[in-house]
């Protein structure tokens, strides 16, 4: 039997979501016949060509004048410049022709639409013919001529993904498609009337794409990956043109946003697309549906598993068997993919926000679940989270080498939740020990247990770069969320990681419940010592969200607040509104958080008094003094 995992739109550009890769790997692992294509990639690229831009001219001339948006206007009255120039910028971008950035970096060579305005915030008002003159040398210097056209090349591309959504498909975004349709929707019918509705012509390509897909492997079972809500409309349209395709074939889908929002699925129209469903870990409820396909076991030994019935009721089967230990995945493979094909964008002049789009990472698991798995804003009531397994230094190092070869590529990113320090450091020997040279970044707890000596182990290994929860940057709060960290065990592990040439980005919470305006201006006054200090270079504040699976979200009494009632649910269920009687408004405050963290990151603001970033009126100062870190860091 045959299998084609999928990767539907719209995930990422600069490199392949790992899902595919590890299920392709394991089912190699067990003799399956397994393949796999990334059609979200394939479908930015076929807009991104001379005869794609014409097809989005037409679309954009059906527009009335008094519909066309700016970046629609721009396009039309620049379209020959953008036709003449896209093949170059792909190629770009690919890494293919990189004596273009000096073209680019002309300012000449592409037409600079309204994205373009953002090089405005750089401008520091020298005297014409100085640095100062030039709005990108400020965050590139003289020397950055790679980094400065990737960006410019951005720039471009993000002007023409604007056009696509005004003049083609409105859902349409580089790194989402249609969320809002799929995220917690409580019914399948705004999919449904999504899906019965005329194809756009972004859904024209998909079908082509599809139909292509399925004809080049000739597959008996396909498989859609759907991490995130902004992939689930196009993996469907993918099915429902797979079942016109060809009926025989059957589908299955799975990933991150299924196993967290569909796991009370009652509404059995999404049949009429899929016939199966699997949660949490892929490996063994698949291996259970090959054996049903094949008829070597019954329906109701399948695993983790929803079907609908001949009735029309969907049921839920989950025969019990063990997981595949995590030891036994397999390798990740990223055969099939086209990794020369990948995108490297740089939309932010920062150093560590940039991993996320720039470059071609090899995505490895170090370890299964959280081991911490207490914070209780997170979905620890999950597989992803719940079941920590860990695998061998040896091993893991096997599978880098493996990987290497395969790709040639030796950038990794550790994708775990959080990364255990034991298993780092014994990754970390062994990496050393066998001499392979990777760059590796990724995501940890800021634990005491990371010392100096385990820092510097970890950049000799190949660490450029770690991200962790700082959160709400409070100690009554992270207690509260139990996070097991507290500010001043956070300054000291950041500096260490930061004194050993490790970039740190830190995740930041606003908005979680009995959070008061003075702890908010106070985290923002923390979040600045940290940033004069030298204790991250990178971070961003995310506004608290309530979901159902996560202790808050059982539990909200021990948190103080209420939640909303929920409507009726047969679909999605996830976020969930709740009444904080604190009052704050919170989203007044977070525009005053992201405005001051923008700056901070780019080496500003530092001289401000933290309650200015705020326009609420009467807002605090802080509480804190200017000197705290420093203090805690033995500066004074």
């Amino acid at each position: 039997m045959k299998v084609l995992s999928l990767i539907p739109p719209m995930t990422q550009l600069n490199t392949p979501y790992p899902s595919t890769a590890y299920l392709t790997g394991f089912l190699r692992s067990r003799g399956v016949d397994a393949v796999q294509a990334d059609l979200a990639l394939a479908l930015v690229l076929g807009f991104f060509t001379t005869s794609g831009v014409a097809e989005i001219k037409l679309s954009a001339e059906k527009l009335s004048e008094e519909n066309r948006s700016a970046s629609v206007n721009f396009f039309l009255d620049y379209f020959e410049g953008y036709q003449s120039t896209i093949t170059a910028v792909i190629r770009f971008l690919q890494g293919r022709d990189s004596t273009l950035a000096h073209r680019i970096n002309s300012r000449t060579f592409l037409p600079e639409g309204p994205r373009f305005v953002s090089l405005d915030v750089y401008e520091d008002g020298g005297e014409e013919g100085d640095l100062n003159d030039d709005s990108l040398a400020w965050a590139f210097g003289a020397l950055g001529s790679q980094d400065r056209a990737r960006h410019l090349a951005t720039l471009y591309l993000n002007d023409l993904s604007d056009v696509l959504r005004d003049a083609v498909d409105e859902r349409f975004e580089f790194v989402r498609y249609a969320e809002s349709l799929a995220s917690s929707q409580p019914t399948f019918t705004p999919l449904a009337d999504a899906l019965a509705a005329s194809p756009s012509l972004m859904d024209e390509h998909l079908q082509a794409l599809t139909i292509a897909a399925i004809d080049q492997h000739q597959p008996h079972l396909v498989l859609l990956s759907v991490p995130f809500p902004g992939a689930m409309y196009a993996a469907l349209r993918i099915a429902q043109t797979i079942k016109a395709h060809d009926s025989q074939i059957k589908i299955g889908i799975g990933g991150g946003y299924v196993n967290t929002e569909l796991r009370e699925l009652t509404d059995p129209r999404i049949f009429d697309f899929v016939d199966f469903i699997t949660l949490d870990s892929g490996e063994r409820p698949l291996l259970a549906l090959l054996e049903h396909l094949e008829g070597r076991r019954s329906v109701e030994r399948l695993v983790r598993t929803f079907i609908c019935s001949a009735d029309g009721q969907v049921r839920y089967l989950n025969w019990q068997e063990p997981d595949i230990p995590f030891e036994d995945v397999g390798t990740a493979t990223w055969d099939g993919l086209p990794l020369n094909s990948y995108l490297s964008l740089l939309d932010m002049l920062n150093p560590m926000h940039r991993l996320w789009s720039d470059g071609r990472w090899n995505k490895l698991t170090v370890a299964h679940g959280c081991y911490w798995k207490k914070c209780s804003f997170c979905d620890v009531s999950l597989d992803y989270i719940s079941r920590y397994e860990t695998a061998s230094a040896s091993l893991l190092v096997d599978r880098i080498e493996t990987i290497i070869a395969e790709t040639g590529q030796t950038g990794f990113h550790f994708v775990d939740e959080a990364a255990p320090p034991k298993i780092l450091k014994a990754l970390a020997e062994e990496l050393i020990r066998r001499q392979v040279v990777i760059s590796w970044w990724g995501n940890i707890r800021f634990e005491k247990t990371f010392t100096p000596e385990l820092c510097a182990l970890l950049a000799q290994s190949g660490c450029i770069a770690i991200s962790g929860g700082l959160e709400v940057a409070s100690d009554r709060l992270l207690n509260l969320m139990k996070k097991g960290v507290s500010v001043r065990q956070v300054a000291h592990v950041t500096k260490g990681f930061s004194d050993a040439g490790i970039l740190v980005h830190a995740y930041l919470m606003y908005g979680f419940p009995t959070q008061t305006v003075q702890e908010t201006v106070d985290a923002l006054e923390y979040v600045r010592q940290f940033f004069e200090n030298g204790c991250i270079q990178s971070g961003f504040f995310h506004r608290f969200t309530c979901t159902v699976h996560s202790p808050v979200g059982q539990d909200p009494q021990e948190y103080g607040i209420t939640l909303a009632p929920l409507p009726p649910i047969s679909f999605a269920k996830n976020d969930i509104l709740f009444t904080d009687p604190s009052g704050v408004d919170h989203d007044a405050l977070g525009q005053g958080l992201k405005k001051a963290i923008y700056n901070f990151m780019h080496g500003l603001g530092f001289d401000e008094e933290v309650h200015t970033w705020f326009d609420m009126a009467k807002t605090p100062k802080t509480s804190l003094p200017r000197n705290k870190i420093a203090k805690i860091l033995g500066y004074i």
